[in-house]
């Protein structure tokens, strides 16, 4: 007979309703792809009250490492991973350790699955693939790297565009020291340090991953890096890129379309998760398809 004891840790780690039901569809997901699953899901969407009160860790950052570390540990990594990605993004330097530790651990046979939105960081963890899973509603960002919350390219075109100014006509001088003077002095500097760093992360990970067998890979990351990184073309940090643009860019993109099954199951996973995050006070979800998570909860400790 199972002691107290252990029927209340099974109890405890069933978890709620929405846990029990979450991870029921991530194992039917796997069950049906016979590869590795691991949710990240970010509730970004859901907390957004919260974030603007202060509350912090829905980005990508380094405590992300620890969730994937236990929800890797035991897996049977030659069966790869189908990684599904919810985020709005976040730090370069923890996208690029989480990236560099993933492929080592599943030898680049990655697929990033994208039910509604990988911005930013997010996109860039989706360059890292071998393959790109979209629906027509699924969105990925520009990768132009972000400081303090402003965009990189942004406020080096501000500083040029000052600059320009200044050398044509002095008198513009009084019309730009309040702009610049909101700036550190180091800050340009970093920004295109920032954006030297994101696009050549990302164009090392298309070589060596989704264009590494393509005749000229250099080239076609390039193409990719000139139009998701340069704030020129894209316009805007937040602007959202369909699955039909990733493709006419070159991107490996498979549409999530043409499996009506995989669809389906890919969207209860989706629909659980957010659920998740509405319902219940976690905010940031990595969970693989045997049940093992690692769940940020505002005001608590992260659980597995």
């Amino acid at each position: 007979m199972p002691s107290w004891d252990k029927v209340q840790a099974e109890i405890h780690n069933a978890g709620s309703a929405f846990d029990i039901k979450r991870r029921f569809y991530v194992e039917e997901l796997a069950r049906y792809t016979g590869r590795n699953v691991i949710i990240y899901y970010s509730g970004w969407l859901e907390k957004e009250a919260l974030l603007r009160q202060g509350l912090t860790g829905a980005e990508v950052n380094d405590g992300d490492k620890n969730a994937f570390m236990a929800t890797i540990h035991k897996l049977d990594r030659s069966n790869g991973l189908d990684l599904v990605l919810h985020t709005p993004g976040g730090n370069v330097a923890a996208t690029e350790s989480l990236v560099d530790y993933l492929r080592v651990m599943f030898n680049g046979d990655i697929r990033v699955i994208v039910p509604q939105l990988a911005m930013s960081a997010g996109t860039m963890i989706a360059l890292a693939a071998k393959t790109i899973i979209m629906g027509k509603h699924s969105s990925l960002g520009p990768i132009d790297p972000q400081i303090n919350g402003t965009a990189a390219h942004g406020i080096v075109e501000e500083f040029n565009k000052a600059r320009s100014e200044i050398a044509a006509d002095a008198s513009a001088v009084a019309i730009w020291q309040p702009i610049i003077a909101k700036y550190p002095p180091t800050l340009v500097g970093e920004c295109q340090k920032a954006i030297a760093w994101a696009d050549n992360i990302v164009k090392t990970w298309l070589m060596t991953g989704m264009f590494s067998d393509r005749p000229d890979p250099e080239r076609d990351a390039e193409r990719v890096i000139t139009e998701l990184g340069d704030h020129a073309l894209t316009l805007s940090h937040d602007r959202h890129i369909s699955a039909a643009k990733a493709t006419s860019l070159g991107l490996e993109v498979e549409m999530l379309e043409s499996d009506e099954e995989l669809q389906e199951k890919v969207l209860t996973v989706h629909h659980a998760c957010a659920q998740t995050l509405a319902s219940t006070p976690a905010f940031k979800i990595v969970e693989n398809h045997e049940g093992v998570s690692y769940i940020t909860s505002v005001n608590a400790r992260p659980a597995d």
